[in-house]
Order: C-alpha cells, then structure tokens, then sequence
C-alpha cells in the first residue's frame, strides 16, 4: 500500500493501551458550531481541521461530549499553531480557548510557534464524560486539529508527519483493515467539474461509478466555496454535443466570485445523485492506493471520512484522477510534472456590501500592512480572481501558508478601506464573503501518451485522436508589477497574460490521449491535471473545458470496461466506438454496459445556448445596428484597456473595460455625410464593480458636452443601449464621442456607440 501519512499501527498499540487517554479530532466535534471544516492541507499537515473563519466576529463555539476511560486527573494537549507567526507578525489573530464543562483553559491557543504542534493545556479533573468546546476570541482564523486527554504526565503526542498519522489510528482504535466501499467499474477521484463530468457520462454508458469527494459540495474550484465561474467553450468543434452534460450543472454566475446563490450546489448534487449508477462520496479524503499486477495498476484507493476519521476501501477496474492536484497519480506512482516555482497560483476572492447602516472593523495589525495604493483599488463590492500569490511556492506543501498570506492581504486591504485612508467612503461597508477554500490552478500534471504543447495549439497540430474543443486564450498570471514592489517576495496581485492564438469560435480539439497516464494502465485523468504544459494549461484549465474532458473520460471508461481493456487500448482498439459515443446527446443513457443506448422519455434537445465568457463566440457586427455604429474595436484606445466578453450582450468579438486608475480613454470619431440631429447612444454591460460616474463627452457641432452614466444599472434602451441625448452633426465638423476613466469610481466600460438619424 503507498500512502501520504496513514498506516496501520501495530508497534504503537501497546503505547496505546498503557495509559488511559483519549484523543478526539476536532473534525469529529458534534457540532461545529460556527467554524469550517477545512481539507485542503492534508498532504502536508497529516489532518483535517476546525476554523473559525468569522471575518472578524466571534463565531459560535465548537462542542462535543467525551467520554472518558475513568475519572481523574487529565493532561490536555492541544493541536494547533499561531497561523502569522511565520511571518513575525504580531497579535496572533487565531486565539481561541478550550473549554471543559462551561470552563476555559487556563492557557489562550493558537498563540505558539509558526508551525502546527501540540500546545500543553494543562491539567484537568474530569468525571466518566465532558463537555467540550472550541471557543473562539476573535473571528481571524484560529484553528484547531485536535485535542488530547492523557494520564501519562509524561506522554508527548508525536509531531513528525508518519509517526503522527500511525499514532492517531492506534490511539482512535481504528482497524487495521479499513471498511468496504465496494467494487466499481470507475472509481471517480475528485468531484469538481472534470470529475462530475466523468462520473455522470460512464454512468449513463451503463458503468458502476463511485464519485468521491473531500468537500462537502460539488463543483471544486466551481462551487461556492471557491467561486470561479465557469468558462470553455461547449457545443461546437468535432463533436458538438459533447458540453451537453456540463449545461446540466455548470453555475449561473454573472462574474467571478458570484454569490452563493448562483454556483447551485445544490443542483449539482441533485444531477449526481439523480444517476442511479453513481454512489456519491462527499466528505472523503483519498489518502492511499493499493497497486495490483507489479504496480502497473491500480486495486483499489483507501479514503477517510473527513468528519469520522472512518476508513473506506474502493476498489474499481478502471480510476479516474480528477483530484486537480494529480493526487491519485501520485500516490500510484504516475509519471508527471510539478512545477515548484514559476506556476499559477492559488486566488483567494472575496465580497463587500453597502449594509445602509454604520459598521466597524477591528484593527488587524497582523495583515499586510497595505494602504490603498497597493491594491487595485476601488474594490467595488468583490476582491476578483487577480487576488492571487503562491508563484514560487511549493503548489502543495506550502498551500496553507499560500492561503494565509491571501488572507493577509484581503484583511490588511479591508483594514485600509475601514480603518485607513478610505474609512469615509466605506462606513456602511461590511465584508460579507473570504474565500478560505482556495483556488488553485496548477499543481501536478500526470504524463499521458501525447503531451499537449503551446506550440501544437497555436499551430493547429492535427491529431487523429481530438476531442474536447478548447476555446479559451492561453492565459497565464505573473505578479503584477504596480503592486509587487511592496511584497516582492511573494506579490499578492496577479495579471494576466494572453495568447490569442485560440480559436475561440471551433476551438481546438485535445487528444484524447493527453486524458491517461501513460505508465499506471487503468488511470484516467481529467480537468486541470491532464498531460499539457505549463503554456497549453493556459487554456484547457477552464471549467468548462475539464467537464467536457471528464465527459469523453466517462464514455471512454464505459468502452473500456465492456472490452476489458486499457485507456490506451480504447484508442489502439476501439476508436470508432469513442467517436460514436462522443457523437450522442449528453442525455443518451442506457442502464448497464450491454444495454440499448436510448435518450429518456419526452426528450426535448437543449436550446442553442450562447456561453457567457471568452468562449462565446462573435456578437453582431455594429454594420447590423441602423444609423452610424462604431465598435470598440474601432475606437482610438489609450491608457489601459482590457479586452473582455464576460458580460452578454455585446457586439462584434467582445467590449473592453479599464480600472478607474488606468487613464485610459476610448475616442469613437464618426464620419458624417448628412447633416442634421442624431441621437446619441452607448452600450455598455452592467455590473456593479462598473462605475457610477462614467465621463462621456460629445464632440459635435453643438461644441463639446459632457454626460455622467451609471454604469451599474441595466441600460434602458434594447442591445444594452443608453441614450446620450441628441446632437446636431455637420460634415466637415467634430463627430465624436469620447469614453474616459477620468475620475470614475469603478471600472468602465466601451462597446458600441451609434448615432440614430432623427427625422
């Protein structure tokens, strides 16, 4: 068996046995009262564990009831750290206070050292049973893994990594043999978006599929615990049906982070459990394989519950990695790659409001030290994807402290709108969401038989075997400079790079061996972890793009299985059988393996769809819109614009939008032929980081007016239009209309500008 940390724990039971003691993991606390469950760092800190993540306000107390071997007299030890202390940063935000039977502890914890260890609470007299409790003292992510009773005085809970782990099943009296999760035909490693669509697809080719994920939710980086909406073309390119699936559950957000509301976890879950072949594993932590036949194959992975510690066997024919860090791979010993510096980070987002009612922040002397020239500033209501460190940190090992320095820097910029320089203009404002689930986009990439490059995307490289389109741009994050001088040894603010050499309309099909590894011979893999580079990660890292990669994985698996063959052979064999698969409707389904291949009573196909994002393809040409339309794409741009089509509605290829300190300014100059009055009108996309106050000024033969619009509210006019007011144009006279940044308090916008010929 290979594992990270778990083992059995024969040697250590004796110890185990020779002193009456009890460990209970905070994970396992009946109630959590107020503080999350966090699963994010197990790899590197050997544990789940309890946080009081509060925004800055106290969170209900954690509880529990323990019972013990006999009354008496207990040293407690308790399992934590202060989170900033890696940093030397005062104040230790993470305190918190145990409390037995309604009384506090007498020491305060996660005030000690800069790494997880055992803090010594002292001595306590107990009956038979207690109650227990995590009381939190300030809302800034005070965590706790465990806490320890013991008799033995002289007892020290081991701290290194392995030991720890065979110490903590011994001493919780697990067995050795973890229980039976059962055989499958596809055990399905990850329930984010490539991993849901695997499941869902070899479902309903008749597979039996487990689906297994270590958060309480669907969705992975798409839920709404990370909310990064969901981008990649569907519905188009060689196989246009395939994205059928993900439509199924893909979330409704309007910009990344959206609300709760708009990610649906809880359809997600729904379309999952609605498939009768899938047997849906929330909360389970996948911590060890088992390799069968000289391990060149998996048998089985071994999970734990997150909340129970209880572990599960599941054993499966055929293994589907969709981890997005490779993690399954891993442990079966995949060839792959990880790129320790150098790569995409892990973004942290977060959301403000207008409560309409005065409110305090306390002081964070422990954040960044920030004021509000070192972050994009204004914020207006959400922190976007740009809030993003970790480039040349460990992608795995040093993911908490990665997530912590993002806090940091969302508290110490908070702390700069509440309590610094912009306390006047944020009174009202309270923090309503912080990310603490992060959302990382690079880590392990398992080698399959093609390894997609940058240079076979851009050069539109012919493989026989393309499937799934990629549509969005090469885009990679580097710091951003602006901001990177204060922080330069690990910048917060991160920038995009795009290459354009995508087509966006038909997209780019990725070779279905790029979806396997090309040495452990029943390991698929799909979303973010498939066989790319660094570069070609740039564009099939999207959502959307993993779950249509995770639908050809589910069809391929079902071929795979009835044929009891490789991944690999499915493409040496059994191609044409793919190709007819990939060809179906995402609704196709038939009940076992051998089944008929059927679409589900009253079917009706899916509406033509037009996907918010990169991927959508071109909106009307302005040449459609009567009277003189120019598009932004012709305008003479200065300063900083960035191209976008994240907002519908827009024309040609897309819109642009600039930061209010971008000094930019987007000049649309007009040929007039016939005189007389025109009515002015503008596009534009509403969102509430737009400003309020954008300066549009129009040159005419009136002279020159000036116009302020508010840019969060819907346009009032059809195709997103606004009128400016109506204008007298003669030939040979200025005709111009002239969008700025000048003094806006949130992000503008450019589009289309058209001048209707009034009669």
């Amino acid at each position: 068996m290979k594992n990270l940390f778990f083992a059995a724990a024969a040697f250590l039971a004796v110890n185990a046995q020779a002193a009456e003691q009890v460990l209970v993991e905070a994970e396992s606390f009946t109630s959590h009262g107020g503080w999350v469950l966090d699963t994010q760092f197990v790899d590197a800190m050997g544990s789940p564990y309890l946080m009081a993540h509060g925004l800055g306000e106290v969170v209900k107390d954690a509880e529990t009831t323990v019972a013990f071997p006999s009354p008496g007299n207990y040293r407690v030890w308790v399992r934590t750290f202060d989170w900033v202390a890696r940093w030397k940063a005062p104040g230790a935000p993470g305190k918190f206070q145990v409390v037995v039977n309604g009384k506090p502890l007498e020491p305060t914890f996660g005030t000690q050292g800069a790494d997880w260890a055992w803090q010594d609470g002292g001595l306590i007299d107990v009956a038979s049973s207690a109650k227990v409790g995590l009381r939190d003292l300030t809302g800034f992510n005070g965590r706790c893994d465990a806490v320890f009773f013991t008799k033995d005085s002289s007892f020290t809970p081991p701290t290194e990594r392995e030991a720890l782990g065979k110490w903590r099943i011994s001493t919780l009296g697990l067995t050795a043999e973890p229980e039976d999760g059962g055989q499958y035909d596809l055990v399905v490693c990850g329930g984010g978006y490539g991993g849901m669509g695997a499941a869902i697809a070899a479902a309903r080719m008749g597979c039996k599929v487990a689906l297994i994920q270590d958060r309480p939710v669907l969705g992975g980086n798409g839920s709404s615990e990370v909310r990064v909406w969901a981008m990649g073309g569907v519905r188009r390119g060689l196989y246009p049906n395939l994205g059928e699936i993900v439509e199924e559950f893909q979330d409704q957000a309007k910009l990344s982070p959206g609300t709760y509301e708009e990610f649906g976890d809880a359809k997600k879950e729904a379309v999952v459990r609605a498939e009768k072949n899938i047997a849906l594993f929330l909360n389970h932590r996948i911590f060890a394989v088992e390799m069968a036949e000289a391990n060149k194959r998996i048998g089985a992975v071994i999970a734990f519950d997150t909340r129970t510690n209880q572990r599960r066997k599941f054993r499966g024919s055929l293994f589907a990695d969709t981890t997005g860090h490779g993690s399954v791979g891993a442990l079966a010993g995949a060839e792959l790659t990880i790129r320790e510096s150098e790569h995409l980070g892990m973004s942290n987002m977060w959301r403000w409001k207008d409560s309409g009612a005065p409110q305090t922040f306390p002081e964070t002397p422990w954040a960044l030290p920030l004021g509000l020239q070192d972050f994009p500033y204004p914020q207006r209501f959400h922190g976007q994807w740009f809030w993003e460190s970790g480039f040349n940190k460990h992608p795995i090992m040093e993911l908490e402290s990665t997530r912590d320095w993002n806090l940091r820097a969302v508290f110490g910029a908070w702390n700069a709108m509440k309590n610094g320089e912009g306390k006047k203009d944020h009174a009202n404002g309270k923090l309503e969401w912080v990310a603490y689930v992060g959302g990382t986009r690079e880590s392990r990439q398992i080698t399959g038989d093609v390894l997609l490059t940058r240079d076979d995307i851009v050069s539109k490289k012919e493989f026989p075997d393309g499937t799934v389109p990629t549509t969005w741009d090469i885009d990679l994050h580097y710091p951003k400079e602006q901001y990177a001088k204060k922080f330069s040894e690990d910048p917060f603010i991160s920038k995009a790079v795009f290459d354009k050499n995508v087509d966006k309309k038909h997209g780019y099909p990725v070779p279905y061996r790029c979806f396997y590894s090309k040495n452990i011979e029943n390991l698929f893999t799909a979303g973010r972890c498939i066989s790319v580079t660094h570069e070609a990660l740039g564009t099939v890292r999207v959502m959307k793009t993993g779950g249509m990669i995770g639908e050809v994985v589910g069809k391929a698996a079902s071929i795979a299985q009835r044929n009891h063959c490789s991944p690999r052979e499915v493409y040496e064999r059994y191609w044409p059988q793919l190709v007819e698969l990939m060809k179906l409707r995402g609704a196709a389904r038939r009940d076992t393996l051998d089944g008929e291949i059927r679409l589900p009573n009253g079917y009706q196909p899916p509406a033509p769809t037009k996907d918010a994002g990169e991927e959508s393809g071109p909106g009307p040409a302005v040449s459609t819109l009567p009277g003189l339309a120019l598009d932004d794409s012709q305008a003479k741009l200065s300063g900083t614009w960035t191209k976008g089509t994240g907002l519908k509605g827009y024309f040609a290829d897309g819109y642009r939008y600039a930061s209010p300190n971008s000094n930019a300014t987007a000049r649309y100059e007009f040929k007039i032929e016939k005189p007389g009055r025109y009515e002015v009108r503008l596009n534009y996309g509403a969102h509430e980081n737009r400003a309020t106050n954008v300066p549009v000024s129009i040159e005419s033969a009136d002279g020159t007016k000036s116009v302020a619009l508010d840019m969060r509210k819907e346009p009032s006019l059809e195709k997103g239009f606004v009128s400016l007011g109506s204008y007298e144009f003669t030939p040979g006279k200025p005709a111009a209309v002239v969008v700025s940044t000048s003094g806006a308090n949130g992000n503008v916008h450019a589009d289309a500008v058209q001048l209707l010929p009034l009669k």
